[in-house]
This record gives C-alpha cells, structure tokens and sequence, in this order.
C-alpha cells in the first residue's frame, strides 16, 4: 500500500488510526485480544483489518475481526427448519404459499407469494435485532400495527393482510444470528468494538445494548472527507461511456496505480465495461455479481420452460433447441427455414401442418417434430414441487443440456439454487405445497433466479481491476477509482428507499429513512472523492438520443469548482481510409428461367439488388414473432376479398345485407386462417366495417358497368422463349364486352396508386400481369381499397395492352443482356436502397466513386 494514501493514515496513524485506538482500549481496559471483537460494516474489510493490523499493530494475539453473520457461523451452525426464513428464494417462495394459503388465500398463493417473501425480508433485520423472547410479542404487535394503516379501505385490504403474514413470519422464525444474542456468547467475549460505517446495523446496535459497557464504537469514516483530485468525463452515449470507463482503468493500470476500483452503479453499464477490459486482456474481479438470471445457462434453462408451454411460439422452441448439445443442427435449420417461409408464429400451427401435410420437405421434418413433442408434451400436466424438479431435471438431460450445465459455474449455480441437484440438497420432497402448472413453476423458476447472484470465483493472482458498490470503498486503499453513471438518472443524490413502506411506516418500523440513506449516500461519495486518483464519468444522453443531466453530487462538485475536466484517455491512432470498390458482378453463370413481377421489378430498380437476393437467392431472415402492421392487414384483406368473391358465385345475391354477412363471414375465415388474435388485429378491426361498406358499394357499381367475376387468385404461367413468366394475380373479371380485366387490389393511398399509372412504362406490375393472361386485348386496373371517407376506386391504366408490348421486350432484351455477361451494377438511387436487404454486400456507403 502507498505509505502517502489517506487509508494507511486512517488505520495506521500513530495518534488517531483505528489499530492505534484499538490498541489503547485493550491496554486502557486490560483486555484479552483473542476474546475481543471487532465488527467490521462488511466482509470484505475482514482481511483488510487483519492486514493492517498485522502492519502496524502491537505483537502478540490478534483481535478477532468478524461480521455479524461471520461471527454467527463460527459460534454455531443454523439450519433453517418449519417456517423459519431460509434466505433461500427456492424454499422461502413455497413457505410463503402455504402461509398465504392458511390465511385464506389459497386462489392467490401463486401471484403474491414473492410478495410476502420481499417484505419478509425487508422486515427481517429488524426481527432479527430484537431479542428472540420480546420478537413475537412486543416487536410483533408494534410492527403489526403499521398493517393497519389504510387497512378499512378495499384498495389497501390485500396489503394489510400481506403485511400482517410477513410481519408473523418474521417474528416466529429463527435466525443465526440468535447465537449472538445468547448469553453464551456474552460469555466467550469480553468487548466488543464496533468499526461503524456509513450506515447503523439494527443488529449491531442490539448487541452494543447488551455487551454495555464493554462495547467501544470507532469511525471508520474519514474525518477529513475533501476531494483530492476528481476529474470528470462526458460521453456522448451509453457506448462511449463504456469506452471511456474501460480507457481510464487501462490507463490507471498502465501507469502502475493497481488495484484499480471499478464502482459498480449501472450493472448493464459495468458488464460492458468488464467485456471491453477483458477483450484488453485484463479481467476484473467483481464483488457484487450480477443476478443469476443474466447468465447464460439461466437462459438455456428458461427458455426449455418457455418451450415446454402450450401456447409456446415458434421462436421460443426453435431457442430451446438451438441451445442444446444433442441439437440435430441440419434438422433445426431445415425447422426454422420452413417455419419462416410459412410465417408460423405458433409452435402448435406447425405442428398441426406438418402431421397433414404431404410436400416432401415437411414430411422430412415429421419425426424430429414428433421427438420435439414427445420431450415436451410430458410437461404439460400440473404436478408438485417436486416431481417438477425432477421432470425438469429429465428434460435437460434429455435435450443434452445437463453436462453443459454442470460443467459451468454459473450453471451450477442454477442447479444449486433450483435444488436439482438431489445429492447437493438432500431429499426435494422438502419442498411443501400441492400441484402446480408449467406456468406457475416457471414463475417460481424465475423468481429464485433473479434473487439469487453469481459471483464470478477470484484467480490465484491479486486482482488489478476490483468491482464493488461504492460504499465498499470504505477503509480500503486503491490505486485509482474510477466511476461510470454519474447521471442524475443512476446516481441518485437521495436514493429510493427500498419497499412501499410509506414514511410513517418506516419511522415506526425502525427502516432507514430517505434523509438516512441520503447521508450515507453523501458519506460514501465523499469518501470516494477522497482518493489520489478519482475519475467519474457521465454521459450527456441515452442511447434513445434524450439528454440526461449529470447527478446532483457531480453538480455540487462542479458548483464548489472541485471538479476538473479532464482530456480524453484513449488513444488516437491512424486508420488508413480504404473505400470499397464500385461492385459490377456478371449473373452470366446464374440464369433463371422462371420470372416473377417481384424478380423484374428487382432488376429494373437496381440490377445489383437482383443479381444478390434473386440470382444469388441471399435473403435475410424474417421475424415470426411481430407485430400486425398494414402489410399484414393487406394480405388478410385479399384473402377475405377471395373468399367473399368465391362465397357469391356459389350463391349469388344483389341484397346488400345478405352481402354483408357473406363478406363478414369471409373476414372471419381468413381471420382463422392467419391466426390473428382480436388482440393484435383491434388496430385494423375498427376501420374494417367502414372499409367493408366501402368495398361493397363500389362493387355494386363496378357490376353495374358490366364487369362479372370470373376468378380469385389464379396462378400463371407464360412461355417466353427460353422464359417462363409466372405469378399469382388477385383478381380476373370479364368486362360487358367480353375482354378480361385484371384487377390488382391496393391498401395504399389513393394519390400513390394513381401514381403508379401515370407513366406506362414505369408500372411493371400491371403490364406483367396482363402478359400472364393470354389475351391480346384486356384491361387492367388496381383496385383501391379505402376506408368510406376515400371510398374504394378503380385506377386503370388505359395503355396497358402497350405497357405489356413494351415490358415483354424488354425482358427478353434484359435477359439476353445478362446470359452474355452484362454487368449488373448498383444503382444507388433514390428510396430504393433505404430499405434493400442487399445495402450491406453493394457496400453503398463506402464506396470508393459515388455513383
């Protein structure tokens, strides 16, 4: 340690260090060190007083330097038994059932079981600090009395009675603290001296009560709190703010100032910044954790849970599946290829077309659909405890996710904390509380990890780069401090107080107040700024762009001028700019016979653009698990205009009502056809019924002009010389006069359709459907459906038999071109490349000449 730090004068001064006074009030009183202890406000201030008392204080025994709870395990072993609190989320959920159960909520057990056990643990120092023969009477009754509050209005009833089982929880459990309490352990100690923090422990004050006299307290708070040296950097984003935290610690390390402390405020925040360091090659050593819940093999676990529900989506199983390590990997990409292309959102709806279908692909894909569904159809029944922990075991083992799971540390940590692991935790029939679902053990599952940490082990080696909260900088010596979020958003200068105690409440409790844990947030701060080498680091806004201002501790530095801008740690270097070649690719050796609208109107926007997603047959993957959005409704829309056109020629009707019900009864078809809940279709249903009078009434004026409905959604195909032109048109009348009309429906708006006819040329889609229909005369129009204000229109292209002519040379003209090695450059113009799934391979942005 560096002799000039301000730690070493707080623990080693000679007058006023705290090994000094120690060593006085053993003389003073004529104590035994070896029957003195010393309560230090956190575990890991145990070996750091050790340390300085070995460097500076006198020869002979050594005080011992305990916790309250490390003292409680050494006196004597407590293992929780009955309805004691276990500080085990897995047991304390299922206690918490069965005390809501007897107190009449056995319908609610499940919902508000994590919310007795969060107050019962809020309540539990307190119980804890109280004598064990006042805690069920005198403590109870005072502590009972806050559920009374509010407790005549039906709002409040549930709360009351929540905290009235918490309050009886805590007063009737045991704890293994109560050794201390005990005058068998008055008995073994002769003083106690209390090293005190930024914060009283309830407990710790209970056992100053009873040791009296021979209890001494001693500050570990520095007198002289002023900062020394704080510097302040501003980034621009979450991101930058990562960089620049991980630049200040490599610095600080490079400049010889180990251990550096990494002050943890934001956990996102500081994962990210441990990734940077570590992909530096220094890798911290984190104190705290992170929620069990974040890792990795909490979410292998999870998502078999998700997969296993019978509602489960497609995207949750295909997750499941490529987690394992049994995974057939051919056969689960072949899954998620059909399931995308099919655009199944729903595991079942898969399952369902895969046991009717006969295309060859999904009868490929029938047995390993049958074996996902054995493994999971087990799962499906309600069960207790128990026999869901051992179902769940048979699950991981036989999805190849066990052995991965024991050979992490953090899996074990999941296993441990969910007790699947019989020989680890004895007999799971432990567990009380009758059956449960799938969804009501998930819920269980998830609640018991995200209470739980995992503290990464520490190496062999002292850590250069330490992660702890910022109060655990007291009475330790460190190189440098570095602290990211000094945002008012996360650093807070009166922190929220925990729970939904009202402030009435938490006085008459004895729950530290917001103006306490705003001191000992101050005290904290001042500490930290009172090391040689401090750095705090803010961003101006969040990743959404808004602004975010800096936290009013950084604002009371800044108004005292006790902060100090400082430059920019990372270091700049040179990066050669090196633009990207104008691609020009030739599709000579990829020649496609079939075409599409979709495929010419790709080479006529952009011949790269087709020559990438068509030629190539590159395409990104869609998502299964979207919103509806007005592609979606346009889809649902043609397919009830199908059906409602098909339902008239089979029974024909002029009756506006009876047309009415058929084209209500056609919405509803292709409504179960798409699978759209009436939640995710609400948006479009409440314009639907002006959209359906709109349709119907520009119908009845479209047949009286002559037009007759010949057919809905005809596929075809057109020879053209070594070509083959094919699609899909939506709809085919038949005019008075006997030509055939194509008809395109749109959702769009009415000014764009009119657009797209303005020019003959230009419209690619109506002249290809017209050369699919082998007619040499026709007319062709798209059909726009609006809502009643616009009305549903008729946009016809009038030259459209000269559009097709036009469009059918220059096909074959294109794609003569292409056969004998045209270039088939980008374009890069106009709205196209906004939205092309080929931007990232033309390389548009960073091309060399702008084209």
């Amino acid at each position: 340690m560096n002799e000039g730090h301000p730690v070493q004068a707080l623990w080693c001064d000679p007058e006023g260090g705290v090994v000094a006074r120690i060593v006085r009030a053993l003389a003073e009183c004529e104590l035994h060190a070896a029957r003195t202890v010393v309560l230090v406000p956190y575990a890991q201030l145990m070996g750091v007083a050790r340390g300085m008392w070995a460097r500076c204080g006198s020869p002979g025994f050594v005080p011992r330097f305990e916790t309250t709870h490390n003292w409680a395990r050494s006196a004597g072993g407590f293992v929780p038994s009955g309805y004691d609190i276990a500080f085990d989320m897995a047991r304390d959920l299922i206690t918490a059932q069965a005390l809501l159960s007897q107190s009449g909520f056995n319908a609610e057990r499940f919902a508000l079981a994590g919310r007795v056990v969060e107050l019962v643990y809020q309540l539990a120092p307190l119980a804890a600090a109280t004598l064990p023969e006042a805690r069920s009477g005198e403590w109870a009754e005072r502590a009972a009395h806050v559920a009374e509050a509010g407790s005549e209005s039906e709002w409040f009833r549930i709360e009351s009675a929540l905290i009235r089982i918490a309050v009886a929880w805590a007063a009737n459990s045991g704890y293994a603290t109560d050794v201390l309490l005990r005058g068998a352990a008055r008995a073994q100690v002769d003083a106690l001296i209390v090293l005190e923090g930024f914060q009283t422990d309830p407990l710790t004050q209970t056992l100053c009560t009873l040791w009296g006299e021979r209890a001494l307290h001693l500050s570990l708070v520095p007198a002289d709190t002023s900062p020394i040296a704080a510097t302040s950097h501003i980034a621009a984003d979450p991101e930058d703010e990562a960089e620049l935290a991980a630049a200040c610690v490599l610095r600080h390390l490079a400049e010889g100032r180990a251990p550096v402390a990494l002050i943890t405020i934001d956990r996102a925040l500081t994962r990210r910044i441990s990734a940077q360091l570590k992909a530096q090659g220094v890798t911290t050593h984190d104190e705290t954790g992170w929620k069990l819940s974040t890792t990795r093999a909490a979410a292998t676990l999870m998502s078999a849970l998700r997969a296993c529900a019978h509602d489960a989506g497609s995207d949750q199983v295909l997750e499941w599946l490529k987690s394992g390590a049994d995974g057939d990997a051919l056969a689960v990409q072949a899954l998620e290829a059909r399931l995308r292309r099919e655009g199944l959102r729903d595991w079942s709806a898969w399952c369902a077309l895969a046991a009717r279908s006969e295309k060859p692909q999904d009868v490929a894909l029938l047995p390993f659909t049958e074996d996902i569904e054995a493994r999971r159809m087990p799962m499906a029944r309600s069960r207790s405890l128990a026999d869901w922990l051992r179902a769940l075991r048979e699950l991981l083992e036989a999805s190849g996710h066990w052995t991965p799971l024991t050979d992490d540390l953090a899996g074990g940590k999941v296993i441990a904390a969910l007790w699947l692991d019989a020989d680890a935790h004895g007999d799971a029939d432990e567990f009380p509380g009758g059956r449960h679902t799938l969804a009501e053990f998930t819920a269980w599952v998830r609640d018991v990890l995200e209470d739980a940490s995992f503290v990464p082990p520490a190496g062999d080696q002292a850590p250069r780069v330490i992660v702890l909260p910022l109060y655990q900088l007291l009475g330790r010596a460190f190189g440098a401090v570095v602290i990211p979020g000094c945002d008012d958003r996360r650093l807070p200068a009166s922190p929220e107080p925990p729970g939904n105690w009202s402030a009435a409440q938490r006085l008459e409790l004895g729950l530290p107040s917001r103006e306490t844990l705003e001191a000992a947030q101050r005290a904290a701060w001042a500490a930290a700024l009172h090391n040689p080498w401090c750095e705090l680091v803010r961003r101006q806004a969040d990743a959404s762009g808004e602004p975010v201002r800096p936290s009013p501790l950084v604002q009371g530095l800044q108004l005292d001028h006790a902060l100090q801008p400082a430059g920019d740690p990372r270091t700049e270097r040179a990066v050669a700019v090196q633009p990207t070649l104008y691609p020009t690719p030739s599709g000579a050796l990829r020649p496609l016979e079939k075409i599409s609208t979709s495929v010419y109107e790709d080479l006529r926007r952009c011949p790269y653009r087709f020559f990438a997603l068509r030629q190539l047959g590159l395409r990104s993957a869609d998502e299964l698990d979207v919103e509806v959005d007005k592609r979606d409704f346009g889809n649902w829309l043609h397919a009830v205009l199908g059906h409602f056109h098909e339902a008239l020629v089979e029974a024909p009707t002029q009756d506006a009502q009876e047309r009415t019900a058929l084209i209500s009864e056609a919405a509803h078809r292709a409504t179960r056809e798409y699978g759209l809940s009436d939640a995710e279709f609400l948006p479009f249903a409440a314009a639907w019924p002006a959209v359906r009078d709109g349709y119907l009434e520009w119908l009845a004026g479209h047949e009286a002009g002559g037009a007759v409905f010949v057919e809905s959604e005809p596929w075809k195909e057109q020879p053209l010389g070594k070509l083959q032109l094919i699609g899909r048109l939506d709809r085919i009348d038949r005019t008075s006069d006997g030509q055939a009309f194509v008809i395109d429906y749109k959702t769009e708006s009415s000014s764009v359709t009119k657009e797209r006819v303005k020019d003959p040329t230009e419209d690619t889609q109506l002249a290809f459907y017209a050369a699919l229909v082998a007619d040499d005369t026709l007319r062709a129009a798209y059909v726009n459906v609006g809502e009643k204000s616009s009305g549903t229109q008729t946009v016809e292209q009038p030259a459209v038999v000269e559009a097709r002519d036009a469009l059918v040379a220059g096909i074959i003209n294109d794609f003569t071109r292409i056969a004998e090695g045209a270039a088939l450059p980008p374009l890069g113009e106009g709205a196209v490349c906004d939205y092309c799934a080929a931007r990232g391979l033309c390389r548009k942005d960073f091309w060399e000449v702008s084209k």
